[in-house]
């Protein structure tokens, strides 16, 4: 399996290209240290970088996000899990009524108290039922 850091990497990588700019460690040094503030990375730091055995910190990784043009989550993190939650959030979107919509905001609603015996009731019904049972 892949470790955060390839995968890191190849983003890297692949937006540099993307940029118009060469994907080597002497390029990645200069134009980075041209815009960050802090103490100057090494060309083997950034090497580091490129290959995948180590990752910037996250002041670093905005720079590297801001330099070229892309959300500092998806360099960090790819577009994968973005694209994971939007799909949770529209199924919640779409699976839900109107009507448990109007019961979720009423479980909101309630003191912390009732909300939890309220879980607890709804937990349990789904042990007894559960979504294979459905009918």
């Amino acid at each position: 399996m892949e470790k955060s850091s390839e995968k890191f990497a190849k983003r890297l990588r692949d937006a540099m290209q993307a940029s118009g700019y060469a994907a080597k460690p002497a390029v990645l040094e200069r134009e980075f240290n041209l815009r960050y503030t802090g103490r100057p990375m090494t060309l083997h730091g950034v090497r580091r970088w490129l290959l995948g055995e180590s990752l910037p910190k996250q002041d670093k990784v905005l720079v590297l996000a801001e330099w070229l043009r892309v959300p500092p989550q998806q360099l960090r993190y790819g577009v994968e899990i973005e694209q994971r939650i939007e799909a949770e959030i529209a199924r919640w979107d779409e699976g839900i009524a109107y009507q448990e919509r109007e019961v979720l905001e009423a479980f909101l609603n309630l003191p912390a108290p009732q909300r939890k015996i309220v879980r607890e009731v709804i937990l349990t019904f789904a042990q007894v039922f559960p979504a294979s049972a459905k009918a």
